[in-house]
C-alpha cells in the first residue's frame, strides 16, 4: 500500500503520553475556538491509560468537549473490561471531569437494538469527528473491525451512512459496538497509538508490503484515510 501515515516515535510510553495529550488539546482547544465544542472518540484496552491521564489534566475547555468511544465490549460499566469504565477512571477525572461523555453500551438492550438506539442518538453529536484516537490488536485489528468479524465488509464500506455497527467476532471475546469506518476515517485529526515490538511489528505487517493493507483492517483504514494518520509509537 502507498504510505499514508506519519510515524511519530518516542523514547518511551511516558514521552508519547506528554505528547500525544498536548496534541489533543491543542486541537480540541482549536475547534472549540472554530465552533464553539469539540467531539473526540477514544479507544480502550491497556495502552492509552498514561495518555489519559495526561490528557486529564490538560487545561482547556472541557465544559465544551464531548467524549465518546471508538468501540466498546457489549458489558456494563460495572465490568473490568468495559472501555467506558476505563475512560471514567482515566480520562474524566481533574480537570477533563467537565467533560460530557456518550456511551456505547446500553442495559436491557440487545446488541442490534443498542446499535440503532447510540446510532439515533450519534446523529444529534456535532460531526465529524475532531480527534478520533485508534489502538490496533496484534491480528491487525483496529476499533472493532476483527479479521474475523461477521460483516466485516460493511464495518469498513466507505460509503456506509451508520455511525455506530454491532459486532461479532469470535476472537472478541464478547460481542461489541464500534463506530463505523466511514465516520472515523472523516475526523479532523486521526491517530494511531500503538506501543512494543510486537505492535510494531503487526502494523509493519499490515502496511509493509503492497496490498497487504487490504488484508489487515488496520491498513485498510489506513488506507481510506483521506489524510495521512498520524502513528504514535513508544517501546
Amino acid at each position: 500500500m502507498a504510505r499514508n501515515y506519519h510515524w511519530n516515535e518516542f523514547a518511551d510510553r511516558a514521552a508519547l503520553a506528554t505528547a500525544l495529550a498536548d496534541r489533543i488539546a491543542g486541537l480540541l482547544a482549536s475547534a472549540i475556538e472554530k465552533r464553539g465544542q469539540a467531539l473526540m472518540a477514544v479507544s480502550g484496552g491497556n495502552t492509552p491509560k498514561k495518555l489519559f491521564q495526561a490528557l486529564s489534566a490538560q487545561r482547556i475547555a472541557w465544559d465544551k468537549v464531548i467524549v465518546t468511544l471508538i468501540d466498546e465490549r457489549f458489558v456494563p460499566a460495572s465490568s473490568p473490561r468495559s472501555n467506558a469504565a476505563l475512560v471514567a477512571d482515566n480520562l474524566l477525572q481533574n480537570a477533563a471531569a467537565a467533560a460530557r461523555f456518550v456511551p456505547l453500551y446500553r442495559e436491557a438492550l440487545t446488541l442490534e437494538a443498542a446499535a440503532q438506539s447510540d446510532n439515533a442518538e450519534m446523529k444529534l453529536l456535532p460531526w465529524p469527528l475532531d480527534i478520533a484516537i485508534l489502538g490496533m490488536g496484534t491480528d491487525g485489528h483496529t476499533a472493532s473491525f476483527f479479521p474475523d468479524a461477521d460483516d466485516l465488509a460493511a464495518l469498513l464500506d466507505p460509503a456506509s451512512t451508520r455511525i455506530v455497527l454491532p459486532v461479532h467476532a469470535k476472537s472478541a471475546g464478547e460481542p461489541r459496538l464500534t463506530l463505523s469506518a466511514a465516520r472515523i476515517v472523516e475526523a479532523g485529526f486521526l491517530a494511531l497509538h500503538i506501543e512494543g515490538a510486537d505492535k510494531r511489528a503487526a502494523f509493519e505487517a499490515a502496511t509493509g508490503q503492497p496490498g497487504a493493507g487490504g488484508k489487515k483492517p488496520v491498513g485498510v483504514v489506513i488506507e481510506q484515510s483521506p489524510k495521512p494518520v498520524e502513528v504514535f509509537w513508544a517501546p
